[in-house]
C-alpha cells in the first residue's frame, strides 16, 4: 500500500511540475484571446507559489528549461525572497542556476528584477552578491549607466557597490563635471547642447535628446542607424508609422525564427507577395539554424497548424499564436526528411496565412493520419470547435484501436496558456501536450512531452531535469 501511495504521489508531482512548465513557457501575465491579463496573472502567481512551497528544488531547476523571460524573473525573485527557507546545499544549487539564467536574460529584464527586489526589501547577503557579480560581468558598465541610468543607480545603492571615479560621478552627480574621459559619458554630457553628439548614444537615449533638439524624425533615423540593435531595427521596420518616416531596414538574415515569423505576419499581404523570395529565404535560413544537427533526421512528418481566428491572439500578444505556428512550420520542414503541412484553413501558402474562421482540428487530424507519418505535430490553442470535440474522439479511437503500439508519434504543442485550467488546453488524454512560446524550443519540448503522457514518474523527470540543468550550466552565457 505504501509503495502504491508513493508511486501515485510521484505521478502527481510529475504532473504538477509539467503543468507549471507549460504555464511558465506560454504565459507572460498578459491578456490572451480568451482571458484578460488579471486572470492570467492570478493563475500564474498561484502556480509559482504552489511550486515554490511544494517542490523547491524542481522549481529552481525549471530555470534550465525554456521558460520565458517573464517567468524566469519571477522564479529568481521568489527564490531570493525565500532564501532563508532553503538548505545550504539548495542555496548553492540555486545560486548557480540564478547566475546562469541572469546572464541569459536581457539586461532591462535583470535591472527591472533588481528594482523589484529592492522595493520588496530583499537585501540578504546572497542577493547583494548576485547583483554585484552580475554587474561585474557586464561588458560595458559605462554603456549600461547611460542606457539604464536610474536602474544602475538603484542596483548600486541596494547592493552597496563602491562606484567611484567618473562612473560614480556620472550616476550620482553628473553635472558636477565639465568633462568626462570615458567617450560615451562625454557624449551624453555634450548631447545636452550639441545635437551631433546624440548620434554617439544608444537609440533609446538619443531619441529623447532628438526630441529635445527638435531633430526631424527621418534625419534622426538615418543618423542613428549604425547604433541600432537588431531588435530595435526590427521594431522600427515593423512599425507602419516608422516605415512611412523612412524607417531602418532590418537584417533578416540574422533574425531568430519566431521573431522573424512575427515580423512577416506584421506585413500587409501585398508586401509579403512582393517580398516573397526574400522572406521565404530568411525563414528557411532561420529554421535551418534552429534545426542544427537534427536537420533532416525526423523522417516523415505531418503537421496540423492552427490559423483559425483565435490565432489572432490579443492586443498585447498580437498574432503570437499564429507566429509560433508559422515558425514551427518552417522548422518542421527543416527537421523532416519528408514534410506535409496541413493548415486548419486549408490554405497551402504559408507565407500568406492570417487568422480566420473556425478551428476544424478533428478533420485536419484525420487528414494527417491518412498520410501515415512517423510523427504528427499539432500546433494549436486546443479549442477544437468545428465540430467541438472531434479531434479528441479521433485521437482516442486512433490510439485505442488503430495504433495502440504508438507507431506514429503524436504530440500537441500549445502556444496559449489557459488561466482557468492552470495549464495549456489539451486535445486528448492519450496525446501528450506541451506549452510552446518559441519554435526554437520545439525539439526539446517534443522530448519533454513524453513525460506528459502519465506513464513516466517523478524519478525519470528528475533525471531529465538534472541532465538539462547540467547542460544549461555548461552553456556559454
Amino acid at each position: 500500500m505504501d509503495t502504491y501511495a508513493d508511486t501515485y504521489a510521484d505521478l502527481i508531482a510529475a504532473e504538477d511540475v509539467l503543468l507549471f512548465v507549460n504555464a511558465a513557457i506560454t504565459s507572460t501575465g498578459q491578456s490572451e484571446f480568451r482571458s484578460d491579463a488579471d486572470r492570467q496573472r492570478m493563475s500564474l502567481d498561484f502556480l509559482h507559489d504552489y511550486m515554490l512551497g511544494n517542490y523547491r528544488e524542481l522549481y529552481a531547476a525549471t530555470l534550465a528549461l525554456g521558460v520565458n523571460h517573464h517567468n524566469a524573473a519571477l522564479i529568481i525573485r521568489r527564490l531570493l525572497e525565500t532564501a532563508a527557507d532553503a538548505m545550504p546545499e539548495q542555496r548553492r544549487a540555486e545560486g548557480r542556476l540564478i547566475a546562469r539564467r541572469l546572464a541569459k536574460l536581457p539586461p532591462q529584464r535583470v535591472y527591472a528584477l533588481f528594482r523589484r527586489l529592492r522595493e520588496a526589501r530583499v537585501n540578504n547577503r546572497r542577493t547583494r552578491a548576485i547583483m554585484r557579480d552580475w554587474l561585474a560581468a557586464r561588458r560595458d558598465l559605462a554603456f549600461d549607466s547611460v542606457k539604464y541610468r536610474d536602474a544602475v543607480k538603484t542596483v548600486a545603492r541596494h547592493a552597496h557597490l563602491p562606484l567611484g571615479g567618473e562612473l560614480g560621478s556620472f550616476l550620482f552627480a553628473p553635472h558636477d563635471r565639465t568633462v568626462f574621459t570615458t567617450p560615451i559619458l562625454e557624449s551624453w554630457r555634450r548631447a545636452h547642447y550639441d545635437r551631433s553628439a546624440l548620434y554617439e548614444l544608444p537609440y533609446t537615449v538619443a531619441e529623447g535628446f532628438a526630441a529635445k533638439h527638435g531633430v526631424d524624425r527621418k534625419a534622426f533615423l538615418e543618423g542613428i542607424a549604425p547604433r541600432l540593435t537588431r531588435l530595435e531595427r526590427l521594431r522600427l521596420q515593423t512599425s507602419a508609422a516608422e516605415r512611412q518616416a523612412g524607417g531602418v531596414a532590418a537584417d533578416l538574415s540574422v533574425m531568430p525564427l519566431t521573431r522573424l515569423a512575427s515580423y512577416v505576419l506584421s506585413l500587409p499581404l501585398a508586401d509579403r507577395v512582393r517580398r516573397r523570395d526574400e522572406l521565404t529565404a530568411a525563414l528557411r535560413a532561420a529554421a535551418t539554424r534552429a534545426a542544427g544537427l537534427e536537420a533532416g533526421r525526423w523522417g516523415r512528418v505531418t503537421a496540423v497548424l492552427d490559423d483559425s481566428f483565435s490565432a489572432t491572439g490579443s492586443r498585447q500578444k498580437r498574432k503570437r499564436p499564429l507566429a509560433v505556428a508559422l515558425a514551427c512550420h518552417f522548422l518542421l520542414d527543416a527537421l523532416a526528411g519528408e514534410y506535409t503541412p496541413l493548415w486548419t484553413s486549408r490554405r497551402d501558402d504559408a507565407l500568406l496565412v492570417f487568422p480566420y474562421g473556425p478551428t476544424p482540428l478533428g478533420a485536419r487530424v484525420l487528414d494527417a493520419l491518412d498520410h501515415r507519418p512517423d510523427r504528427l505535430v499539432i500546433v494549436s490553442d486546443g479549442w477544437d470547435n468545428a465540430p467541438p470535440g472531434l479531434a479528441a474522439e479521433v485521437l482516442r479511437i486512433w490510439r485505442a484501436r488503430l495504433d495502440p503500439h504508438r507507431r506514429i508519434s503524436i504530440v500537441h504543442l500549445n502556444p496559449v496558456y489557459d488561466a482557468d485550467d492552470f495549464d495549456v488546453r489539451r486535445l486528448a488524454p492519450t496525446v501528450p501536450t506541451a506549452g510552446i512560446r518559441s519554435a526554437e524550443d520545439l525539439p526539446a519540448l517534443v522530448e519533454l512531452a513524453q513525460f506528459a503522457e502519465g506513464r513516466t514518474g517523478l524519478e525519470e523527470l528528475r533525471g531529465h531535469l538534472a541532465a538539462q540543468c547540467a547542460r544549461f550550466l555548461e552553456e556559454e552565457p
